[in-house]
C-alpha cells in the first residue's frame, strides 16, 4: 500500500468544495463560563482513578509503615511535610491537567456564515476538520478520544483522561516533573528504611522455630516478655512491612523511569516549539521560530516567577488570536 504525504490531505482542504459549510449545522450555544470540561472515556477515567490509588498508596506506606513509627521526630517531620508537599502539588497538577480545556475549536463553526465573518484576505487558507466539522487554526489536529479539534495538541493522555495541548501543557509538565520527585524521595526512603530495619531490628525475627521456642521458655522461667519485633521500624510485621515496602519500591522505580522520560521529552518539546504530533508527523514548519526561553515563557507564564513550579497559578501566555492561517 502506498502512503500519502501528510501535505497530500491539506491540499485538499484548501479546495473550496472540500469546506462545504451548507452541510454543517450551526455550532452549539457556547457552554456557560465556568463549565468544568472532563472527557467521558471509560479507558481515561479508570486510568485516572489509578493514578490516585497509587500516589494514595504511597502515601499509606511512607506515613504508617515508614515516618511514623520512627523515634526520630525530626526526620518524619521533615520527610512527612515535604512528600506529602510533593503528592499534593502532584494530584493538584494531574486534577489541573485533566480538567483544563486543552485548547478545543469550537465545534461545527465551519458555517457559510462563520467563514464569511473572517473576512479572509486573498491567498489565505482555511482548514476543515471533517469529523467535527470545524475550521481549524494551524497547527489544530483532531483527536479521536476528545472528539474535537485541539489547539497545539502534543498528544492525548489516559493518565490524565485528557490530550495534551496549549492550554494545559503546563499542568501536565508539573504532573510529570511531581510524580518523578515523589517517586525518587519514597525510594530514597525505602532504602534508608531497609537498612536501618535490617540492621537494628528486623534480625531479631531471623530466629529459627526452636530457637524462639528455646528463648520463649527461657524467658518464660526468667519472667520477662519476648521481644520479636520493635515498633520503631513498622506498627506491622516484618514480612507484611517488608511487602508493602517491595511492592512501593517497585511503583517508585517504574513511575520514576516513566515520568522522567515524560518529563524530558515535554521540556523538548516546547523548548524546539514543535508538538509531539508534528515530530511524528514531520510536518513542515508554518510558524516563526522563536528562542527556546521565550517557547518556555508561552507555556509556564510571563514572566519567570515561582508561579511556574504552582499548578495553581494560570499562565499568562499573550495568546494571539487563535485562529490563524497560512498564506
Amino acid at each position: 500500500m502506498m502512503l500519502i504525504p501528510t501535505h497530500h490531505f491539506r491540499d485538499i482542504e484548501r479546495k473550496p468544495e472540500y469546506l462545504q459549510p451548507e452541510k454543517c449545522v450551526p455550532p452549539p450555544h457556547p457552554s456557560p463560563v465556568g463549565t468544568m470540561w472532563f472527557i467521558r472515556d471509560g479507558c481515561g477515567i479508570a486510568c485516572a482513578i489509578v493514578t490516585w490509588f497509587l500516589v494514595l498508596y504511597a502515601e499509606f506506606v511512607v506515613l504508617f509503615v515508614m515516618l511514623i513509627p520512627s523515634r526520630d521526630y525530626v526526620y518524619s517531620i521533615i520527610n512527612g511535610i515535604v512528600f506529602n508537599l510533593l503528592a499534593f502539588l502532584a494530584l493538584a497538577s494531574h486534577c489541573r491537567a485533566m480538567l483544563t480545556d486543552p485548547g478545543a475549536v469550537p465545534k461545527g463553526n465551519a458555517t457559510k456564515e462563520f467563514i464569511e465573518s473572517l473576512q479572509l484576505k486573498p491567498g489565505q487558507v482555511v482548514y476543515k476538520c471533517p469529523k467535527c466539522c470545524s475550521i481549524k487554526p494551524d497547527r489544530a489536529h483532531h483527536c479521536s478520544v476528545c472528539k474535537r479539534c485541539i489547539r497545539k495538541m502534543d498528544h492525548h493522555c489516559p493518565w490524565v483522561n485528557n490530550c495534551v495541548g496549549e492550554n494545559n501543557q503546563k499542568y501536565f509538565v508539573l504532573f510529570t516533573m511531581y510524580i518523578a520527585l515523589i517517586s525518587l524521595h519514597a525510594l530514597i526512603m525505602v532504602g534508608f528504611h531497609f537498612l536501618h530495619c535490617f540492621e537494628e531490628d528486623w534480625t531479631t525475627y531471623g530466629l529459627t522455630r526452636e530457637g524462639t521456642a528455646e528463648a520463649r521458655l527461657s524467658l518464660h522461667e526468667k519472667k520477662q516478655p519476648l521481644k520479636v519485633s520493635s515498633t520503631e521500624c513498622s506498627s506491622f510485621s516484618p514480612p507484611t512491612t517488608v511487602i508493602l515496602l517491595i511492592l512501593l519500591c517497585f511503583e517508585g522505580l517504574l513511575f520514576l523511569i516513566f515520568t522522567s522520560v515524560m518529563f524530558g521529552t515535554q521540556v523538548h518539546s516546547i523548548c524546539t516549539d514543535e508538538t509531539g504530533i508534528e515530530q511524528l508527523k514531520k510536518e513542515e514548519r508554518r510558524w516563526a521560530k522563536k528562542t527556546k526561553w521565550m517557547n518556555m515563557k508561552a507555556v509556564f507564564g510571563h514572566p519567570f516567577s515561582l508561579g511556574w513550579a504552582s499548578p495553581f497559578a494560570t499562565p499568562d501566555q499573550g495568546k494571539a488570536d487563535p485562529y490563524q492561517y497560512v498564506v
